[in-house]
């Protein structure tokens, strides 16, 4: 092994890259050298490239347009400018970000996504010239089998394109932000553009499961709503919710799956990359009943303000997923409105602190050993028998109820955040076989009701002394006193009449950066 340059090291630094050696020398079987002029290392976070005078470099930029039902075998078409890297130069590439590499006769290519201040990455492919093939297959297994993972390569996709989600650009946004992320990775892609409400729950339903290993939504929550409910209804439900792992491009005006999967800023091609190196990650599903009918549901059920400020305010589309939801929150809150219930619960923790620790142990063993729990199922079973009965049954002696006269806001979520934003619950976990509960009584001032929404946006709404939040594994809730309203359940408006609630650990598969946490922040 050769000595490490110091000035290698500094010039590393300045970028902002761990240092890749071993006792203070390279790892040889990392680096890769083309040339006498060009090498490359694996470093346990970056590709870092070294090219001195006479190496050259094409920096391609992908783009590729699809049509609609297209199964196709994916092609790499790019347009390509050239670019020389006079004197020292060293770049790093997050292995995150590498999407795929090859070797053809003469070349090795490296497609990445290349960050961008504009629309967070695009797609991009460097081009070296090879002196001499040597040991270079072998390093572009190693590099992918760095670069993924965990997560799996060349993922079977279908992809569902809702093109009237948020402002009726997801169509656009697919074709733009997302399609050569996909291409430039090599992913198996079946693209459909639905035409009607619903048609995600048909195409669920009678999916081919073992043609695809993920149905990607570019959409807002509705389509993963409609995918969960369509898998939901098949024969081999549990086995169909097992296998098929859900994601979203963010198309919609709240995107809050993607927000957790992939992180809050709002960017499709930063969730392409989210998904293309997503790692399957079980995901508790809650079924919900009202009279006879049965729903899943993967995000959150709401009763009172919020869902009042969410479905109340859809003529608001136009203003922007965060914006008409503060404004339709801060109208209620004035008003001080109130919306009696009964609720029994099933509680799991109720104590904040406990909570805490709760999330804590969850977070600190996704770093070691993660240990996942599905409940048990049959493969060719539909959806899992029901525990606790439906809201026709009577409740179950050990469950807690509660009369909530003066109830101003009822929220249940699987997930932590609701929107852009809006880290509603910070404890959500994808898999501890919990629900996150919040109710907020209607007799708080004025002043502290206008305070809720900052405290969410801060990351204070979890501490706040008027803020009930537990851990809970089933309830039932009845409207009391009001003849209509409206009720939530992941953003969609369901009849207003009592419906119950409990959770299937692990019923569900999604795709997460780090196979077992919410990309968020924890409680505070």
């Amino acid at each position: 092994m050769a000595s490490q340059d110091p000035s290698d090291a500094s010039s590393l630094a300045a970028l902002g890259v761990e240092n890749p050696t071993v006792d203070g020398h390279f790892d040889i079987e990392s680096t890769l050298y083309i040339s006498d002029s060009t090498s490359f290392t694996l470093s346990p976070k970056s590709l870092i490239i070294r090219a001195t005078d006479g190496a050259k470099k094409s920096d391609k930029k992908s783009a590729k347009p699809v049509g609609q039902s297209s199964r196709r075998s994916v092609t790499l078409d790019a347009a390509a400018y050239s670019e020389p890297m006079g004197g020292t130069n060293t770049r790093a590439i997050a292995l995150h970000n590498i999407l795929w590499a090859e070797t053809t006769e003469s070349e090795l290519l490296i497609h990445y996504a290349k960050q961008s201040p504009k629309i967070g990455v695009e797609a991009a492919t460097l081009k070296f010239d090879l002196e001499d093939r040597g040991h270079t297959d072998t390093w572009v297994e190693r590099l992918l089998e760095r670069a993924y993972g965990k997560a799996q390569r060349k993922k079977r996709v279908k992809v569902l394109i809702n093109p009237k989600s948020g402002k009726g650009a997801a169509e656009k946004i697919y074709n733009r932000y997302v399609l050569p992320m996909f291409d430039a990775a090599r992913l198996d892609l079946d693209v459909t553009v639905t035409k009607t409400r619903g048609e995600a729950i048909e195409i669920a339903e009678s999916l081919d499961i073992e043609a695809y290993d993920i149905i990607v939504c570019c959409s807002g929550d509705g389509t993963p709503h409609e995918v969960f409910n369509g898998l939901g209804k098949r024969k081999d439900a549990s086995n169909a919710l097992t296998k098929i792992a859900i994601a979203q491009i963010p198309c919609g005006s709240g995107n809050a799956m993607h927000c957790n999967l992939s992180g809050s800023i709002g960017s499709p091609s930063i969730a392409a990359v989210s998904i293309i190196k997503g790692i399957r990650t079980p995901f508790d599903l809650i079924s919900i009943t009202q009279g006879e009918t049965r729903y899943l549901s993967f995000l959150s059920q709401a009763l009172g303000i919020v869902a009042e400020f969410d479905l109340a305010t859809e003529h608001l589309r136009w203003m922007g997923g965060t914006a008409r939801f503060t404004y339709g929150f801060l109208v209620r809150a004035i008003q001080k409105k109130i919306y009696p219930c009964e609720v029994a619960v099933k509680v799991v923790i109720d104590n904040k602190d406990d909570i805490k620790e709760h999330y804590r142990k969850q977070a600190s063993k996704s770093l070691t050993s993660p240990e996942f729990v599905r409940d048990e199922v049959g493969s060719e079973s539909g959806l899992p028998a029901l525990k606790y009965g439906t809201v026709k049954d009577a409740v179950p002696e050990d469950w807690e109820v509660e009369s909530m006269d003066k109830m101003s806001s009822f929220y249940c979520g699987n997930m932590s955040w609701m929107a852009t934003d809006v880290n509603y619950f910070p404890a959500a976990l994808p898999n501890d076989g919990c629900m996150d509960m919040v109710a907020i009584g209607g007799d708080i001032s004025r002043v502290s009701a206008l305070g809720l929404l900052p405290a969410v946006e801060n990351g204070k709404f979890f501490g706040l002394p008027h803020v009930s939040y537990r851990k809970v594994s089933a309830y039932r809730i009845t409207p009391k006193n009001q003849a209509d309203g409206y009720i939530s359940m992941d953003g969609e408006r369901v009849p207003f009449e009592p419906f119950q609630a409990e959770v299937h650990r692990g019923l569900g598969t999604v795709l997460t950066k780090d196979g077992c946490l919410y990309d968020a922040p924890g409680p505070q």
